[in-house]
């Protein structure tokens, strides 16, 4: 695995997003967390939400905005899954 993978999603080269594959696990955790969470509590603030109304062009680019922090966090995750292998392999 090379040391720095670019996100998924950015297509530029060279990408200037990466993740560190070589970071300690619980930086890698906690940088997934904080995306995966994120993403959570947005989507849960607005399911118990009743009066909110939107059009179905609002709604296509809201979840576009929020696809990019859940792709954040689960490359990171990829990343650590790939370590566990790795570490469980030796």
């Amino acid at each position: 695995m090379e040391r720095y993978m670019p996100l998924t999603g950015i297509d530029l080269i060279p990408a200037s997003l990466l993740i560190d594959t070589q970071a300690t696990l619980d930086v890698l955790q906690a940088m997934a967390d904080y995306r995966i969470r994120t993403v959570t509590q947005v989507l849960e603030n607005i399911a118990f939400r009743a009066e909110i109304g939107c059009d179905t062009v609002v709604l296509s680019d809201f979840s576009k905005l929020l696809a990019i922090p859940l792709r954040d966090g689960c490359d990171l995750m990829d990343v650590i899954g790939r370590r566990l292998r790795a570490q469980a392999a030796e």
